[in-house]
């Protein structure tokens, strides 16, 4: 086999060796060594069923790449200086095994197509590990949820106290967030497990190659149905690294309220030691690092995405280089990801909750809600009842009191339809367990919301 560039027939001019590294991508799509020889060996049997090479060719390529295969896998394959990109390295080595049949093997295709069909394969593959990482976090926070179930905390909007929720309510918003975030990547998955190879460098494959067998040899559900869009298509890495951004939204979202919750002001949890760290100067902190860094990578998904639609906005058809482009942000961010599930899991089992510290958070004024509904009970229209709520809030605050040490008289100087029973309002288990609607608080709703993610996470 020669070390002549696969497309320079053409050229007789040296490249300048600041080109030939600045063209290279081997140093990065290297990692898709098992995706270019999977879809190379699916092509050679595609060869040989039309009658392109023999069966005896198409075995020698097919069993010659899975020798090349296995020097991947144990780290044995040598990188070579005209190793421009993995096409090109494997097709080298593959000759050095097998002598010149290997060049049959590019017969029809293109680097286009080939490249095309890698990167869908490889994007393919690692988000199903990916979405395997995330239904193992959702699991997480769904066994937390069931073992903490009775524990009470402050609900906040606006990072004010608002009304008391359960610990496992809070824990579940999150995991319905990731729910919604492993629909959206399956979806994704069913999208872009279509084949693109046979539409050659842009106009199709002139030997009429069986694609549909090849589909079925590499696990895709179809093929795409034009050559022009085959080629140049890379709508899956935007969507993709879209996914990847809105996913490590709620991972940030999730760090900032654990960041707050385990800081000496609040107290609600401890990060196991296993995922925080010191200070080189104060003996007595403990940094929840980990929650900052995932809060951080945030930003860097956040980058890879708009980085590529800045590249991918403006190229005409069909393909073109800037295309090369598309594979650094798109492994970035599968790679940050797959850290970042794994983390947030570790970090969800392992920290510590404190429930006295929730408990002696929850405050009178939270119920202020709960005493307007007492009086829609009693027939009052909300309207009223929230003003009238609202008075009762300010009265105990110019008293430096709460409104459970009101009494019966101050709230009838508010409206005729209190009674006695207003003594009931203060209890937080009872609010809790008025909302009691699906996708409430109360308890059997949190224990309905479990069982829901349970059962889904075992279809």
């Amino acid at each position: 086999m020669t070390s002549a560039k696969l497309w320079g027939g053409r050229f007789t001019g040296a490249v300048d060796p600041l080109m030939d590294a600045f063209n290279a991508s081997i140093h990065f799509d290297k990692r898709m060594y098992e995706a270019d020889i999977r879809g190379s060996q699916a092509y050679a049997k595609a060869l040989a069923k039309r009658g392109i090479i023999t069966e005896q060719e198409s075995t020698t390529l097919v069993t010659g790449l899975e020798k090349v295969l296995d020097e991947w896998r144990n780290n044995t394959f040598e990188i070579k200086p005209a190793d421009e990109d993995i096409h090109t390295a494997n097709e080298r080595r593959l000759g050095e095994y097998v002598g010149s049949v290997a060049g049959k093997l590019h017969t029809g295709r293109s680097r286009n197509d080939q490249v095309a069909t890698d990167l869908r394969i490889w994007t393919r593959d690692e988000t199903r590990k990916l979405l395997g990482h995330l239904k193992q976090l959702i699991g997480a926070f769904v066994e937390r949820a069931e073992k903490e179930v009775d524990v009470l905390m402050p609900g906040y909007t606006h990072l004010q106290r608002a009304q008391p929720i359960r610990w496992s309510h809070w824990l579940l918003s999150y995991a319905w967030s990731l729910q919604a975030d492993a629909l959206r990547l399956s979806q994704i998955i069913d999208r872009l497990n279509v084949l693109p190879l046979g539409s050659g460098a842009l106009a199709g494959n002139p030997f009429n190659i069986d694609r549909e067998f090849v589909a079925q040899e590499l696990g895709f559900n179809g093929v795409i149905q034009n050559s022009l869009y085959g080629v140049s298509d890379r709508d899956f890495v935007a969507e993709v690294l879209f996914w990847a951004s809105v996913t490590m939204v709620h991972i940030s979202r999730l760090s900032e309220d654990l960041i707050i919750y385990s800081s000496g002001e609040f107290g609600f949890v401890t990060l196991a030691d296993a995922y925080s760290t010191g200070s080189s100067l104060m003996p007595q902190k403990k940094n929840p690092d980990s929650c900052e860094l995932l809060r951080g990578k945030s930003g860097r998904v956040f980058g890879q995405l708009s980085g590529f639609l800045m590249t991918y906005k403006g190229l005409p058809s069909t393909y073109n280089k800037d295309l090369q482009e598309d594979k650094e942000p798109l492994f970035d961010a599968v790679e940050t990801l797959a850290g970042s599930l794994q983390i947030t899991a570790g970090v969800i089992s392992t920290l510590k909750i404190h429930p006295e510290k929730m408990q002696q958070n929850l405050s009178i004024d939270m119920l202020a809600t709960d005493l307007a509904e007492y009086l829609v009970r009693k027939g009052v229209p909300f309207r009223e009842t929230h003003h009238i709520a609202g008075a009762a809030v300010r009265i105990a605050e110019e008293r430096n009191t709460t409104m459970s040490n009101l009494s019966l008289s101050d709230f009838k100087q508010l409206h005729v339809a209190f009674e006695e029973d207003v003594s009931a309002v203060w209890d937080f288990e009872k609010s809790i367990e008025n909302r009691s609607s699906l996708g409430g608080t109360s308890r059997a709703t949190v224990v309905a919301q479990i069982e829901k993610l349970r059962n889904w996470l075992l279809e």
